[in-house]
């Protein structure tokens, strides 16, 4: 782990976003809601599971409401919830919980999707003590939730933005020769950030090797090269301590023989760029 963990978030944060979203779904006012509905009107509405989930909102949800609507939230975020399990409770004003709704569960579907997608992996790793990261592949505006998702599903955070660590990759590197790169990096680096290095070839890992590097990216490596790969990173002087990455198309279906190989760490972009939203709905009672 190389990286400040998204385990908590910022008050602020949560509601200069909701106030976002919701200025972004009721620009003016919510018309259907206001000529339909009495606006002294309560109701009861039950956020119920439609399927076994992770969940993620715990934080969240209050932030939605103004204090006239009473919130009991029965789970804590990174529970795995069975499905049609009632998670949350609203009493209040109707008119309020109805414009809200779609909004909410916009969200909160969203990261219980990262958190159920995170999970799998990670029950699939942990045995290996082996870590499931997150990357910067993550929808604009909601890197902070859904990096918080991963933390609390078991995941690990990688990087949250560029400011926060070093990584060389290919592009960085080009026609450059990559021994000097890393020197020249080395000592621009007056913030003492995590430096890590992309390597495509074992050429390229043995420079990385003889410069010294806090971790390293096996990117697009197949199992038993990125054994061969790891071997060779922990018999080398520099090698016992470096944090060894692997990335490159790895999901669900391949990850088995990556297991084996003793990394540290594999990095999924799928688990925040391409999930399925959870199966939640809010029911009026």
């Amino acid at each position: 782990m190389l990286y400040n963990q998204i385990v908590n978030l910022p008050p602020e944060y949560i509601e200069s976003k909701i106030a976002e979203f919701i200025a972004e779904d009721i620009p003016n006012s919510d018309i259907t809601t206001d000529l339909a509905i009495d606006k002294n009107e309560k109701i009861v509405a039950l956020l119920i599971s439609q399927e076994d989930t992770v969940f993620i909102g715990e934080k969240i949800i209050p932030y939605f409401f103004d204090k006239s609507v009473q919130i009991e939230i029965l789970f804590k975020d990174g529970d795995v919830i069975p499905n049609d399990t009632i998670i949350a409770r609203f009493i209040g004003n109707s008119a309020q919980i109805l414009s809200i709704e779609r909004v909410l569960l916009n969200l909160i579907q969203r990261l219980c999707g990262i958190a159920n997608q995170t999970h799998q992996f990670v029950q699939l790793a942990k045995p290996y003590n082996i870590e499931i990261l997150d990357t910067r592949k993550t929808t604009p505006g909601l890197r902070l939730f859904e990096k918080y998702a991963v933390a609390k599903a078991g995941g690990t955070n990688h990087r949250l933005d560029l400011s926060s660590g070093i990584l060389i990759k290919d592009n960085h590197i080009a026609e450059k020769s990559l021994g000097e790169l890393i020197r020249k990096v080395r000592i621009k680096n007056i913030s003492n950030l995590p430096i890590e290095v992309e390597v495509d070839t074992f050429d390229q890992l043995k420079i990385v090797l003889d410069e010294g590097a806090d971790a390293i990216l096996l990117d697009n490596m197949q199992p038993e090269i990125v054994s061969e790969a790891v071997s060779l990173i922990r018999n080398h002087p520099n090698g016992k301590n470096i944090y060894i990455e692997a990335s490159g198309g790895i999901n669900l279906s391949n990850i088995e023989p990556y297991l084996h190989t003793a990394i540290n760490g594999i990095s999924i972009g799928a688990i925040t760029h391409s999930v399925k939203a959870a199966e939640l709905h809010l029911e009026f009672a």
